[in-house]
C-alpha cells in the first residue's frame, strides 16, 4: 500500500539525522587532526578533485589556526562544507591515505574538513574580499555546485555575477537531491548563503533556460555565460508497464522529500529500487525510512561492477534493503492500473562495453517480485532538447567543450553535469573554478 506520513515526528527525525555526527568537542578534531603523518607530496591533496591542501588545513587545526584552517579549504572547494558531508571520500583523499597501506585506518580527513568548514559557516568568517569591481557582467545558468563555483570565483576578481536557477532555492543536487540524513536542505541555504556574502552575486529564482531566458538573451546582456545546469531526466526503463501508477523516477522521488518533506511523501510497503548509483542507493535506503517494510534493489550485473561505492552498500545492507543481483527489470504488472508485480530478467556477464565494464547479457530466465511501488534509478540524461535548441555542438546532449569549459559558441562557457554526463559534487566545484578561469582569460 502506497501511503505517505506512515511514521512520528519524531521517528522520521530519528530515521533521517545525520547519519555522520559532527565531533562533540574540539579535543574530539585534535585527537584525529593528530594522527595525520603531514606527508610531503601528499596522496589524499592529489585525489581531490579540487586540490585542498589536506595536510595544511590539518596542521592548522593542530595549531588552533581553525580560521585558516576554514581559508585553506575554501581557497581551493568553495563547498568545502557540503563536500565534507557528501563526498565519496574512500575513493578519493581518504581512500588515498598512506595508513590504508599500514592496514590502518585513514585519518578521518571528511570529519576534519566539516569541522573546520561548519565553523566558518556558522560564524560567518569572512575569509575573503572582493576586488573593486570591473564593470565586467556574466551570466550564470544554474545556482548548483558548479554555477555557485563559478559565481564565487568570478566575483571575487571584480566580476559581477547574476545567477540564473530554476528552482526556488539554490544548490542545485545538494539542495534537491542527496539523502536528507547526509545533508539538510537547511545547511545547504546556509551554504548557499555564505557563499554569496563575498557580494557581487545577484540570484534571480524560479528562471529557466528555453522557457524563461534564453542563451542569445544573456549573450546580449551580459559579457559571458557560464552553463551549469546539470543533468535531470531519468533514463526510462523502456518496459511494459512503466506507466502504472506506483512507478516513480528516483530523481522525482528524493526530490519531493527535499521540498516537501519527509511526511507527504508517499511510499509502499514492498519498494523495488531499479539501479545502484549513489542515487538509487539514496532512493532504497530513504524509502526503508519513510516506512516501507520491504526494499528490494535489483542491478543487473554483480558486485564488482556497481557504480556506488561500498560505503553506500553497507549504508543500504544496515537499513535492511536486499540486493538482487545479476537481475534486470523486464515487465511491470499492475491491477487496476497500479503497480502490483515486477518481472526481472536474469543476467549473465558478457564482453566489456564502452565503460570498461561487463556488459550485462539477459539468459531467457525470469522471476517476479511482488511490490506496490517501484522507483527507477537506472541514471539520468543530458538535456539533449534544450542543448540542441541551442546549437551547442554536443555528443548525446553532453555539451562539447574544449580547454576545459569552452564551447562551441563563442563568450559561452559550460562546466559541472551539463558536460560531463554526472559526477560528484567536487567534480563539478572544480569545473566551475576552470570555468571562471577560462572566462577570466577571455574577459581580460
Amino acid at each position: 500500500m502506497i501511503s505517505s506520513n506512515r511514521l512520528t515526528p519524531a521517528e522520521y527525525e530519528i530515521n533521517f539525522s545525520d547519519i555522520h555526527p559532527p565531533y562533540a568537542t574540539q579535543n574530539g578534531a585534535l585527537v584525529d587532526a593528530n594522527k595525520c603523518l603531514f606527508c610531503y607530496d601528499a596522496p589524499c591533496t592529489k585525489s581531490c578533485p579540487t586540490g585542498i591542501d589536506v595536510p595544511k588545513f590539518i596542521k592548522q587545526i593542530v595549531t588552533g589556526n581553525i580560521k585558516g584552517s576554514a581559508h585553506t579549504i575554501f581557497s581551493s572547494n568553495i563547498l568545502g562544507a557540503g563536500c565534507s558531508k557528501v563526498c565519496p571520500v574512500e575513493k578519493l583523499c581518504e581512500g588515498s591515505c598512506v595508513y590504508n597501506l599500514m592496514e590502518e585506518a585513514p585519518v578521518e580527513i571528511a570529519q576534519l574538513q566539516r569541522y573546520s568548514t561548519e565553523k566558518a559557516i556558522a560564524e560567518k568568517w569572512q575569509l575573503f574580499t572582493r576586488k573593486p569591481s570591473t564593470g565586467k557582467k556574466v551570466a550564470v545558468v544554474g545556482a548548483g555546485p558548479a554555477g555557485l563555483s563559478c559565481a564565487f570565483n568570478l566575483s571575487k576578481e571584480g566580476v559581477d555575477v547574476t545567477i540564473y536557477e530554476k528552482e526556488s532555492k539554490g544548490g542545485g543536487l545538494m539542495t534537491y537531491g542527496i539523502a536528507a540524513y547526509k545533508v539538510t536542505p537547511e545547511f545547504c541555504e546556509d551554504e548557499v548563503n555564505y557563499i554569496l556574502s563575498i557580494g557581487g552575486i545577484e540570484v534571480k529564482y524560479n528562471q529557466e533556460l528555453g522557457k524563461d531566458i534564453t542563451i542569445e538573451g544573456l549573450k546580449a546582456e551580459y559579457d559571458a555565460v557560464y552553463l551549469a545546469f546539470g543533468v535531470g531526466l531519468a533514463r526510462q526503463l523502456s518496459v511494459p508497464g512503466e506507466n502504472l501508477e506506483g512507478v516513480v523516477d528516483a530523481i522525482s522521488f528524493i526530490y519531493g522529500l527535499r521540498a516537501d518533506g519527509f511526511a507527504s511523501v508517499p511510499v509502499g510497503d514492498k519498494v523495488a529500487v531499479i539501479g545502484l548509483g549513489m542515487t538509487a542507493i539514496d532512493a532504497a535506503t530513504q524509502a526503508k525510512r519513510l516506512g516501507a517494510k520491504e526494499v528490494t534493489i535489483v542491478y543487473r550485473r554483480t558486485q564488482d561492477e556497481m557504480p556506488c561505492t561500498e560505503v553506500e552498500l553497507d549504508i543500504a545492507k544496515l537499513d535492511g534493503c536486499n540486493i538482487i543481483w545479476l537481475a534486470a527489470p523486464k515487465e511491470v504488472l499492475g491491477v487496476d492500473g497500479k503497480v502490483s508485480q515486477l518481472v526481472c530478467e536474469q543476467m549473465e556477464l558478457g564482453e566489456p562495453d564502452a565503460s570498461g565494464r561487463l556488459s550485462p547479457v539477459a539468459t531467457g530466465n525470469s522471476f517476479t517480485l511482488d511490490v506496490d511501488m517501484v522507483i527507477k534509478a537506472a541514471g539520468q540524461m543530458p538535456f539533449e532538447g534544450l542543448v540542441n535548441a541551442n546549437q551547442l555542438s554536443n555528443k548525446s546532449g553532453k555539451i562539447a567543450v574544449t580547454d576545459k569549459s569552452i564551447t562551441s559558441t563563442t563568450g559561452v562557457f559550460a562546466g559541472g553535469d551539463c558536460v560531463n554526463g554526472g559526477k560528484e559534487v567536487v567534480d563539478a566545484v572544480q569545473a566551475g573554478k576552470d570555468g571562471a578561469v577560462a572566462i577570466l582569460r577571455y574577459l581580460f
